[in-house]
Order: C-alpha cells, then structure tokens, then sequence
C-alpha cells in the first residue's frame, strides 16, 4: 500500500474532481470515486432527499449513511461534520441544531471548501462555517464540539486511529459522535486492496469491522452502538477491471462482506447543559452588532 502522504494526494486530487461534475456520475459510481458504473443505481449513498433541511446543491452524492438522522442533535448545539464536502450534511444538522447553535464543516480539499461556502451564503446562513484542513489535526480547539457527524469519510484517512483520537479531543465532555462509515467482514482480493481508484472510491481504505469499533474503545469513549448497518454490493461492470470472471464469483459468494455502519459513541463526562439565558446571547449576537438596534 502506498505511504501515508501519496494517499492523501491521491483522496485530495479525486475529490477536487468530484467537486466539478454532476451528482448523478458521482452517485453513479463507487463512493463517487470510480469510473460511472452502467448499472443504474446508486452504490453506497442513502437518500437525502426528502430529509428536513436538505439542499441539492451541496448534495453529490458521495455519502454511505444518514448519519444526522441518528445524531440526536439539539437547539444550540455546536455541531462539526468530518468532511464536509459542499455542505449537506452541515445544512442537515443546521436545521436541527437551529439558528442558536453552530456548525463547522471541515474539508481538505479546497475546491469542496469553496463550494460549501458558496452555498452557505446562498442560504443566508452565518452560523454554519467551513474550515480547510485534516481531519486528523482538526483546526478546531479541544471540548469545542456537543456532536460531530461524518458521512464516509474515515475510510479515506490512513490513520484513523488518530482521527478517533482527534475525535476525542474536540468534542465536550459528555459529547457524543454519530458517523457513518464502510467496514469490512474479511479481507477483499489483494487486487482491491492495492488500487488507488478503489481507495478513493472508499473500498480499499476501510478497515475490519471489530478492528474499527476497537479503536473507537480504546480511544476511552463509551455507550458505543451501531445504529445502521447495510451491505454494500460493487458492480460487476467494476470489479471486471480488477479481478477475472472466476474470482468475481468467489468474491461475490465468500464470507467476505462489505458494509456501511452508522457508529454512535459518547465522551466521558458531564454535558454542561446551556440555559436559555445563554441561547438567548447567542440569537442576539447571531442577528446583529450592539449598535445597530436591530434587536
């Protein structure tokens, strides 16, 4: 497998493509990430669309999971998406956590960045913020965070054990995290493991399903639960360019399993509560400057 650094320029140099075509080639094809599959649905990615504070814009269809739908997120929460691409998921969680709250999206690619941005000033919305950088040295100070979402993301990072860690440090005590990610069951054919196409396109990245929640364990977080899990099935019109007829078929009837977990975890601690007057602080300074009379 290649190093750590050619990964990530690999991952970053993908999803600035991604970033300027349309929704239906990155739905149509592996995470997004691989030549457009002929079959005629989606791989991985969970439907948004009928979910409260959805924008199709910030929507390209690069997900495995809904993973705002399980994150239990409240009015005035500070909420950080891992990745965070054009937005959707910081849109999502907007609308739950409301205008008192806040939402950071984090991305290193910058192309995603400013695409984010621009559709957060389309919406008007001054409490949702995108910052660059990794997501495993989160520009973000420690116990910032109430929750932290991400949408198949964590399989892309080579270590994800210091994202967990990362995890850990920005969220408060007695935070709580909600991320859908892909797992494995077995091991896949040394072919997939080895192919950047199939790294970016979120398969060879993602690492056994016990080795992943042990990591988030010994990462000292508690209450850990798989809220979803699903099966991924890869095409045979793309793994003909991997593997021979003969061990398609081994491959798609072995124990192997490919799968898209929804993983909730808390941080130890007691959750300091805000009170109203303290939203109430936060509306004011949202909508205006203490001169401007606005309020």
């Amino acid at each position: 497998m290649k190093k750590e650094q050619e990964l990530k320029d690999i991952v970053k140099e993908r999803y600035a493509k991604i970033a300027e075509q349309g929704k239906a080639d990155n739905a149509a094809s592996c995470c997004g990430a691989t030549t457009p599959s002929n079959k005629v649905y989606n791989i991985m990615m969970d439907d948004y669309s009928e979910t409260t504070g959805y924008v199709a814009d910030a929507d390209l269809g690069l997900g495995c999971g809904l993973p705002t739908q399980f994150a239990q997120i409240k009015k005035g929460d500070t909420v950080i998406d891992l990745g965070s691409g054009a937005g959707n998921d910081c849109f999502v969680a907007r609308h739950e956590t409301g205008s008192e709250g806040k939402v950071i999206g984090i991305d290193f690619t910058p192309i995603m960045i400013k695409k984010s941005r621009i559709n957060a000033e389309k919406l008007g919305y001054n409490n949702v913020e995108f910052r660059e950088g990794d997501i495993d040295a989160m520009p973000v100070t420690d116990d910032t965070a109430d929750v932290i979402v991400s949408n198949c993301v964590l399989n892309l990072v080579p270590n994800k054990e210091k994202v967990i860690s990362e995890i850990h440090r920005v969220l408060k005590p007695g935070g709580h995290f909600s991320i859908s990610d892909i797992v494995l069951v077995g091991e896949l054919p040394e072919a997939l493991k080895e192919d950047a196409e199939m790294y970016a396109g979120c398969v060879a990245g993602a690492i056994q399903k016990t080795d992943y929640l042990k990591l988030i364990e010994d990462n000292g977080f508690k209450n850990i639960k798989v809220q979803k899990e699903k099966p991924i099935s890869i095409p045979d019109d793309i793994l003909i360019k991997y593997l021979s007829q003969e061990e398609i078929i081994t491959f798609n009837t072995d124990a192997t399993g490919i799968f898209s977990i929804t993983v909730y975890a808390e941080k130890a601690g007691e959750k300091q509560e805000k009170t109203k007057v303290e939203l109430s602080e936060v509306q004011a300074s949202d909508c205006c400057e203490p001169t401007s009379g606005c309020c």
